[in-house]
């Protein structure tokens, strides 16, 4: 690989740890301890940033305790809840280092497994993703749920996006780079991962239900960062929509030039209101489906128009500004 390719695996590298936060305050103290072990089995001078992604609980208190008993510990305030995907893009944008990786505060992603996305990093691979072999804690649903959507999506996209995938993951420099240069306001960013390319290398690790607290996404949070997902990355549902409307335009024409003859052949009485109202209604709800998905669309065109920053800082410490929102 060529020196302007990949950083110079020779020495000592910068790692950030980036762990988003949003009303974690009962599962800080079990992290740190987990987090601080997996760590110190690095050659890597490291730093973690917390990204407080507008916690309403006592998060900001417990992640200035940790802070002030850490001085590798760096964080960031959102002004207020903007989403996960927001406080990793705050993240990536602040982080100064050779390399980086995301896990979630909850440890369902064990730290431990950082070692080996280091190793791999370490050989020359840009992105070290995790693939949960198998997701303890987790209802069959959301476990049905979750395959039915990464397979779906890997299908309908043309961007590889790896099945049974999270965020968790370690990117090189020049991944992120690329990655801070899409700026797209409705952001996926396990699609984004994807979309950047470069050298990745999957690693397939256990997840662990909640060390503690609970879940932030319900199962209406999951619908529409699935819908998220495939709007952002497929146009297919647009050319289903097309061509739903062609097939039901044809259904209706051959139907209609059946009534035609039917009529010029054997006459026709006034009758027939039900087959007349459900043909209406059929169609009726074949185009309010269409209009739906396009609106979807739009909705996304409108959003990204409006050029509004993807997040807001309320509060930083150890952290130095910048002005790339």
């Amino acid at each position: 690989m060529s020196s302007d390719s990949a950083p110079a695996h020779d020495g000592q590298h910068r790692l950030c740890i980036i762990v988003p936060v949003f009303n974690e305050a009962a599962v800080l103290p079990l992290l740190m301890p987990r987090l601080d072990a997996a760590l110190a089995t690095l050659d890597a001078d490291v730093r973690v940033l917390f990204v407080d992604d507008g916690s309403t609980d006592a998060t900001p208190h417990e992640l200035a305790r940790i802070a002030n008993n850490d001085a590798r510990i760096a964080v960031i305030r959102l002004a207020r809840n903007f989403g996960k995907e927001a406080a990793m893009t705050a993240g990536l944008d602040h982080a100064e280092a050779d390399a980086v990786v995301i896990i979630d505060a909850d440890l369902q992603d064990p730290p431990e497994v950082i070692a080996t996305f280091w190793q791999h990093f370490k050989q020359g691979a840009d992105i070290v993703y995790g693939v949960r072999s198998s997701r303890a804690g987790e209802s069959w649903l959301k476990r049905l749920t979750a395959a039915t959507f990464y397979r779906l999506i890997d299908r309908m996209s043309d961007t590889p996006i790896p099945r049974d995938t999270g965020d968790f993951r370690l990117m090189s420099r020049r991944a992120v780079d690329a990655l801070k240069q899409l700026r797209e306001r409705h952001r996926f960013m396990k699609g984004l991962f994807g979309w950047i390319g470069f050298r990745q290398v999957a690693v397939h690790y256990e997840r662990a239900p909640r060390a503690a607290g609970a879940s932030k996404f319900n199962f209406w949070k999951l619908w529409n960062f699935a819908l998220e997902g495939i709007t952002s990355f497929s146009t297919v549902p647009l050319r289903i929509a097309t061509y739903l409307g062609l097939l039901t335009a044809l259904v209706a024409f051959v139907y209609g030039g059946i009534i035609i003859a039917k009529t010029l052949m054997y006459g026709e009485p006034v009758r027939g209101y039900p087959s007349l109202m459900s043909v209406v209604l059929f169609l009726g709800g074949v185009q309010l489906v269409a209009l739906g998905i396009i609106g979807e669309y739009l909705g996304r065109m409108y959003g990204e128009t409006k050029r509004r920053p993807l997040y807001l800082i309320g509060e930083t410490l150890r952290v130095a500004p910048r002005d790339d929102r």
